[in-house]
């Protein structure tokens, strides 16, 4: 079994009020975001490959496109723009490109992330 993991980076502000952060959180404010999206699989005995790439490529740029340098609060089906929600967000667009495992978006400027493994059967 292998697992393989291709990543992307955006730009983005949001604001989010009810934290304990307080008025800090409550205003606008942008990160760096860092988003992976891993795969599980065995490669395919023609091409070597668990997935090809580019396929993966693609969906990925379509949701960077949706997110990167975007007022997070406004993108539509996102919920409030937490890493929570955005791991899921991500991982609900590009899911068709083949077994995605989970996807983890980083804040690297605060230490923080958040994992989301998609529905379990």
């Amino acid at each position: 079994m292998w697992e393989l993991t291709k990543s992307f980076r955006f730009e983005a502000a949001h604001s989010l009020p009810g934290t304990t952060f307080g008025a800090d959180s409550e205003e606008i404010h942008g990160h760096s975001f860092r988003a992976e999206v891993t795969m599980r699989g065995t490669p395919d005995p023609a091409t070597g490959m668990v997935l090809d790439l580019g396929l993966l490529e693609r969906s990925m740029a379509e949701v960077q496109k949706a997110l990167d340098h975007k007022l997070l609060n406004k993108v539509e089906a996102l919920g409030p723009p937490t890493l929570e929600n955005l791991s899921r967000f991500i991982f609900e667009r590009v899911q068709h490109a083949g077994k995605i495992t989970r996807v983890s978006v980083h804040r690297d400027s605060c230490n923080e992330s958040c994992t989301y493994y998609g529905p379990q059967n």
